[in-house]
């Protein structure tokens, strides 16, 4: 029965709730409602154990003055995605998540390799590290990609989760085992874990369930949307209870 119960329970999976869209609705009217720093602290009122930004450098919705003031205000961990540069040094977040994103991109759209950016990676990771930052790369769930991130001295990954949602919404579950084999390999080679992108109240308990040594999730499109019909405090527990 030890044995059986050891291997079914797993640790609580961390939210951390992106607020990008926050921003977004703030800058499409001007002035400052809804209020970014307000709805932060709200949010992990409700429960979320993170704050996540993605700035872009249009700063078409996030800030750089907005990393700097949540900064002052997340108590709990503060995550910046996005390419690397010198402000997130400055702001000094919990944890920096590398994505390769392009100038005009609308959102993440792809992992970094992993193999080919070895070099550039390994050489910004220690920066971070260096400054006391936790480090997570954008992947995709490919082996070989996870495997080429732990070469590169990070802590984490965060798997890109794009292509797991698109499979379950049509009612194909079998795109999760990509997902699943990733996991253990990060596992094994002693990295961290974890994903983003589209996941949502649909999926998540799915994701959770079958992809192993889950830390974090960070969800911002999806969560921001149910949002407006079921409310943030409800949905940001809705989702806690998924992840347990």
């Amino acid at each position: 029965v030890f044995l059986l119960l050891k291997h079914t329970l797993s640790p609580m999976t961390k939210l951390s709730v992106n607020v990008n869209k926050i921003a977004t609705l703030r800058n499409s009217r001007g002035g400052n409602v809804p209020n970014l720093i307000k709805v932060a602290q709200d949010i992990e009122g409700f429960g979320a154990q993170g704050i996540t930004i993605h700035p872009r450098p249009d700063e078409r919705h996030i800030t750089y003055q907005d990393a700097r003031d949540l900064k002052k205000v997340v108590r709990t961990e503060f995550n910046i995605e996005g390419n690397p540069i010198s402000s997130f040094l400055e702001v000094k977040p919990t944890q920096v998540t590398l994505v390769p994103d392009a100038v005009d991109a609308i959102t993440s759209n792809a992992g970094w390799d992993t193999l080919k950016n070895k070099d550039f990676l390994k050489e910004v990771i220690a920066i971070f590290k260096t400054n006391g930052i936790r480090t997570s790369i954008f992947v995709d769930a490919n082996i070989k990609m996870v495997e080429g991130a732990a070469l590169t001295g990070a802590d984490r990954v965060e798997l890109y989760t794009e292509s797991f949602a698109h499979e379950y919404a049509k009612g194909n579950k079998n795109g999760v085992i990509a997902f699943t084999e990733a996991a253990k390999v990060a596992h094994q080679l002693g990295l961290g874990l974890n994903a983003g992108h589209d996941l949502s109240l649909d999926n998540i308990k799915y994701f959770k369930e079958n992809v192993p040594h889950l830390l974090e999730v960070s969800i911002g499109h999806a969560l921001i949307c149910e949002s407006l019909y079921l409310g943030l405090d409800n949905v940001v527990n809705m989702y806690l209870n998924k992840l347990k």
